[in-house]
């Protein structure tokens, strides 16, 4: 083989790799994600929150791929402060010498450091249980914690914002992994939880083998048809007893909000998301909801 070709061949594996790992989920930190987890940040993160009596249950937010515990959630957790929820939102899925950017580790081992965070929650809090929220890979991964490490006992429900709870094909890009020999590998190897969201991945058929679900929890799936990233964007929705699936455009029909800006800034979702958390006092989601 030419020596031109033996170089092409990796070349093109890691142009692939950067294509498909490339996902605007979030932007840069502003600020040191360890701290987010030990102070507030514009009102959560306070362990000296005490759940109301109309909001009894600590509200833990789990960011998605290569976000963090604050970017993510400085559109979503300040809506629910203000409604007078106690909100958390935690760091997982570091990688050794990758600041900022997390959820990139095995998810398997990203569903651990949430299990030991929601019950730093609780006992912090004194709630029996919690409300996960999480965005993209976060409205995913909890799924495991659920299934396979006892959270169905700790959490009441689970509101996925475009969740990839079936793996993505991204617009089919992912299968073209097989025909670059290495990448595969390369991408299993550098960013693990992005290898693990691949339809089809040895994580995800464990996940969903027997059922999407558990007992005990309700679950809320909210997408975007506009969804670039976790595609078809109805692979998110999940089947179940307890599951409700929402397209955010059968509630507004001109949100244009895609995989990013639903998680992000789209306070349509974020109604939707309060209804889930709340669902005695559900208002209708509308265009509306935007100035509610």
């Amino acid at each position: 083989m030419l020596p031109w070709k033996r170089l092409l061949r990796p070349l093109a594996a890691l142009l692939l790799t950067a294509a498909v790992t490339v996902v605007p989920t979030a932007t840069v930190a502003t600020a040191a994600t360890a701290e987010a987890e030990t102070a507030p940040s514009r009102g959560w993160n306070d362990y000296s929150c005490k759940p109301s009596a109309a909001h009894p249950r600590p509200v833990v937010l789990v960011h998605g791929t290569f976000a963090n515990s604050v970017d993510n959630w400085l559109g979503l957790a300040p809506y629910l402060v203000n409604r007078n929820y106690c909100v958390f939102a935690l760091d997982y899925g570091q990688l050794p010498g990758v600041p900022f950017f997390n959820g990139l580790g095995p998810i398997d081992k990203s569903a651990e450091q949430l299990k030991t965070f929601v019950d730093k929650v609780l006992a912090a809090t004194g709630a029996a249980k919690a409300d996960l929220v999480g965005h993209s890979q976060g409205g995913m991964m909890p799924r495991h914690y659920l299934k396979f490490l006892g959270g169905a006992a700790k959490v009441n429900a689970l509101v996925g914002i475009a969740p990839d709870n079936h793996g993505t094909t991204l617009n089919g890009l992912t299968q073209l992994l097989d025909y670059f020999p290495g990448a595969a590998d390369l991408l299993s190897t550098a960013t693990p939880a992005l290898a693990d969201q691949v339809a089809g991945s040895a994580f995800l058929t464990k996940l969903n083998a027997g059922g999407d679900t558990v007992p005990g929890v309700r679950y809320t799936v909210i997408a975007t048809k506009y969804d670039e990233v976790v595609t078809p964007y109805r692979s998110q929705y999940l089947d179940g007893p307890n599951v409700r699936n929402v397209l955010i455009q059968d509630l507004c029909a001109v949100d244009l909000s895609e995989h990013a800006a639903i998680g992000l800034i789209d306070r349509i979702a974020f109604h939707e998301v309060a209804n889930a958390l709340d669902p005695a006092h559900a208002t209708p989601t509308t265009c509306l909801s935007v100035i509610g």
